[in-house]
């Protein structure tokens, strides 16, 4: 949905609430992982996005707080089976600070043209997500597809009941990477038409590239550690 007020006119926590910031390398040491917490909640950033091995970890630095986490299951490949899905997703769902679950499709299948198997995937995580009050978000890794299977994916997504639909993990190899490009974020807008909300996720490391999505009427936007101060014009 459109702002009220332009991006530009926004202040820091105003902009802020746009972003999951995004602490998901596999590499991160676990005092990293802690730093990153902070700064998201310091920031006053929608969420954490975390993998869920973390939760016990990360879950002390943000309570109290209005940022909450946000687990990433099935990240980055989304191939598992929608049985182990859902046991990640019952796993992370139960705890008090998740406000949000992401879990990545099956995006061979949505290449494969499998759209009734996506369909039931997705409802399954969604109907567990719901189950403990929380809402999904799903990936579809978009620079994997074409426009057609985007749209085609959207539309899956709303059928399954999924409360956001996603650009892109940030970890796919062999495809030119175009991440939350304004052309693939209106056409995934056009599609759900405001029956699921849509979140952007890819190389936004500028703050002109966050201010045109916010304007464009985006809904959540997922930020990597080494681009939120530049995006949110922060001064550190």
């Amino acid at each position: 949905m459109k702002p009220a007020k332009k991006a530009s006119e926004m202040s820091v926590s105003e902009l802020a609430k746009y972003i999951d910031y995004s602490v998901l390398k596999p590499e991160f040491t676990e005092q990293e992982i802690i730093d990153l917490t902070k700064d998201g909640v310091r920031l006053g950033c929608a969420t954490i996005c975390i993998n869920p091995g973390y939760m016990d970890l990360c879950e002390p630095y943000v309570k109290g707080s209005e940022t909450m986490l946000c687990p990433v299951c099935d990240f980055p490949f989304g191939t598992s089976s929608t049985e182990s899905k859902l046991k990640q997703i019952e796993i992370v769902a139960k705890y008090d600070t998740v406000k949000e679950v992401d879990v990545v499709a099956n995006f061979g299948w949505i290449r494969g043209g499998m759209y009734d198997k996506v369909t039931e995937d997705i409802k399954a995580c969604a109907d567990m997500t719901h189950r403990y009050g929380r809402k999904l978000k799903v990936i579809f890794e978009t620079d994997a597809l074409n426009e057609e299977q985007v749209r085609k994916a959207c539309r899956c997504a709303v059928e399954a009941g999924a409360d956001f639909v996603k650009t892109s993990t940030g970890f796919l190899t062999g495809f030119e990477a175009h991440g939350a490009a304004p052309e693939i974020i209106e056409v995934m807008m056009e599609e759900v038409a405001g029956k699921c909300q849509v979140k952007g996720s890819g190389c936004i490391r500028t703050r002109e590239h966050f201010l045109k999505l916010i304007d464009m009427g985006i809904d959540r936007m997922g930020v990597g550690y080494k681009s939120v101060s530049e995006v949110l014009g922060e001064k550190k």
